[in-house]
């Protein structure tokens, strides 16, 4: 699953045709997705009575149910799936379906094929429009309110489970889908199924509808007990099966596993989350959906630090080539601008005042690197589009002059609104004005003491303080930076008015909020002073301008010392991914990992070794808005013990602990 530095391109697409019976058929393996007279029936037949469903959500003695499916196909395996889950009754638990699929189906085709089902319809609307379309890699999907979760790895099957595979057991029942063995047997090979029981958590089952034998010695090789039982319709047999209680096969030791802690500690009821901005209130949010008791505890009020600017833009970045950077960013991207879109639609957010995903524009002279991602483009209108200069300013109500890519599902947002809405929740406590917060290690957990001499202790801990993570007796080796940025709100003129998009250039502008528009940001690393400095403002100013040379003359009226601004220091790493994950144990890791410092490439198969129960979320830097609710999944997911949002490179990439491990590789600690 290693794609660094590799061309980024979108997915290869499903080759479908329609036969005369109006089925799906897969050109590159020569089958039909389902039968139309009997498809629900049969994948009813096969993976939900095959897998005891719904009957074993129900008494289930833990909070989430997880089903892993090899081959998403048209999706119908989990739309029925879903219509179980939520006919079945209370009380059921939680429901996380991870699917895999090589080849993803176009929307179209997906829409089609799943027409076929009137009786699926309300469900399917909710599919397609969180459907992710080709963009490369792994996507979270939220339903119900976040009690239905669906996982889509855009990836090869036999790369992405043993990916999944070194995060340990995770799954409860397994829909082993996809073509059959004679036409696809990559979706079959021994590593694949070996995979499958080191997923495994203690009795889980698997059904699929093959029963050939070079399967079934696999499956019972993997560790579970296989039956053959009558197959659907003409089918003779098929196979189902079930694990031992003692749980799969441990998954064989790869690379280095630093990431993966030695001892996984067991889901808090309870959980302390330093720092309400907006990494903290959206891990705080993902944690009470969850049904965590959060307490939420804020130096000064919400919003008030690197969060607090009036307008922030839902933004990514484009790369021609993939790395760790790159993708984190498309993927948080897709993340948040559904995850925003739901708030507005739930009323948690109000359109205008609060923000409004209107679509962003982003300016671009790089002529070589347009003519590349154009057509890598093409087939994933849903993530960016190329424009030129004369649609580009009939898109956004403001004169381009020059071209750039247009993002249909950006937009700007306010974040203290996004703040507020996301700690409201019956499972946080916020407690804000704090002053500075003490946060010390007690038997069983942690306990956070304010200036006041309040105390609150929990299991587990958060911290998301920005640059003031790094003020925290174990965080003090923490490379971060502050990076002053200063913003500017301008007065909308008539011209103004007619912005209809966020543009962004040096800087951006979004459309007026309440009559303001809030245009910004200096950049200006290691700078801590919070002074408003008329120069930044006149530097604001002629950034916009060089950007619209069309409203260059209005702009040259306007009075720099005039206007009101805000200054922030965003917080950043050196690489600039934001650090989340699990706090190492850094002394530890100095002891286990000695050996890199004298050959970086040898593996050494110790886990990592943390400190129990202390998490962090910090360094989004200025694009916070769109990173933060995936991280926030991202550190719920491994706090509960649920399968992970993010490939394990991805989850290397962010991890904290890296930066003792590049140093220790330089033989620089």
């Amino acid at each position: 699953m290693r794609r660094d530095n590799t061309p980024w391109q979108p997915v290869t697409a499903a080759a479908v045709d329609w036969n005369d019976s109006g089925e799906p058929c897969s050109r590159a393996f020569g089958d039909i997705y389902y039968a139309r007279d009997n498809g629900q029936q049969e994948s009813r037949y096969v993976f939900l009575q095959g897998n005891d469903l719904p009957a074993r959500w129900r008494g289930w003695p833990r909070s989430r149910f997880c089903i892993a499916e090899t081959g998403f196909g048209t999706g119908l395996n989990f739309l029925l799936t879903w219509q179980a889950w939520r006919e079945a009754g209370a009380p059921v638990p939680d429901l996380h379906y991870l699917s895999i699929e090589k080849y993803p189906m176009a929307a179209a085709d997906l829409a089609r094929a799943l027409s076929a089902w009137p009786g699926l319809a309300p469900l399917t609307v909710e599919l397609l429009q969180q459907y992710p379309g080709m963009i490369p890699g792994q996507h979270r999907l939220l339903f119900e309110g976040g009690r239905l979760t669906l996982d889509l790895w855009w990836e090869d099957v036999a790369a992405a489970l043993p990916d999944l595979a070194s995060q340990g057991p995770v799954v409860d029942a397994w829909y082993l889908d996809g073509f059959a063995p004679a036409r696809n047997a990559a979706m079959w090979q021994p590593e694949v199924i070996a995979a499958v029981g080191h997923l495994s958590r203690p009795a889980a089952t698997f059904s699929t509808f093959t029963a050939a034998g070079e399967v079934r010695r696999q499956l019972a090789a993997a560790g579970f007990t296989v039956s053959k039982v009558a197959g659907y319709g003409r089918k003779r047999e098929c196979l189902r099966g079930r694990l031992g209680e003692s749980g799969g096969l441990p998954a064989p030791a790869g690379d280095t596993p630093w990431d993966l802690p030695a001892n996984p500690g067991e889901v808090p009821e309870r959980v302390i989350v330093l720092g309400a901005g907006l990494a903290g209130t959206a891990v705080a949010a993902a944690l009470a959906r969850r049904g965590r008791q959060v307490l939420l505890l804020e130096r000064d009020s919400v919003a008030t630090g690197g969060s607090g600017n009036d307008q922030g833009v839902l933004y990514t970045r484009l790369s021609r080539r993939h790395s760790g950077l790159t993708d984190f960013a498309l993927q948080s991207f897709r993340f948040s601008s559904t995850f925003y879109r739901d708030l507005f639609a739930r009323g948690a957010l109000r359109e205008g005042a609060d923000g409004a995903l209107c679509g962003s524009f982003h300016q671009s002279t790089d002529e070589a690197e347009m003519r590349v991602l154009g057509p890598a483009l093409a087939p994933v209108p849903e993530l960016a589009s190329l424009l030129d200069a004369v649609a580009a300013g009939e898109k956004t109500g403001a004169e381009q002059p020059t071209a750039g890519y247009w993002f249909p599902h950006s937009g700007w947002l306010h974040p203290p609104a996004v703040c507020r809405a996301l700690a409201d929740h019956p499972h946080i406590e916020l407690h804000e004005g704090c002053g500075d917060i003490r946060l010390q290690p007690i038997n069983g957990g942690w306990r956070a003491v304010d200036s006041g001499g309040r105390t609150w202790d929990a299991p587990c801990a958060i911290v998301a303080t920005g640059t003031a993570s790094a003020q925290l007796a174990d965080l003090a080796w923490l490379p971060i930076q502050a990076i002053r940025g200063q913003t500017t709100l301008l007065p909308a003129t008539a011209e103004s008015r007619a912005l209809r998009a966020v543009i962004c250039h040096e800087g951006y502008i979004a459309p007026a909020r309440a009559g303001i528009h809030c245009i910004g940001a200096t950049f200006d690393p290691g700078d801590t002073d919070l002074t408003l400095r008329p120069a930044d403002q006149a530097a604001n100013l002629a950034s916009l301008a060089r950007a619209l040379p069309a409203w260059r003359e209005s702009l040259a009226g306007v009075t720099a010392t005039a206007l009101e601004g805000k200054v922030g220091l965003r917080c950043a790493s050196p690489d600039y991914l934001p650090m989340v994950g699990p706090v190492p144990d850094r002394q530890a890791f100095l002891h286990d990992y000695a050996a890199l410092r004298s050959n970086a490439r040898q593996v050494i198969p110790l886990r990592g070794r943390f400190l129990p129960g202390l998490y962090l979320s910090t360094a989004h830097g200025s694009r916070g808005l769109t990173s933060t609710p995936l991280a926030a999944e991202l550190l719920a997911s491994m706090i509960c013990g649920e399968p992970r949002p993010l490939s394990r490179e991805l989850g290397r990439a962010l991890a904290p602990a890296r930066f003792i491990i590049r140093d220790l590789c330089r033989n620089r600690i």
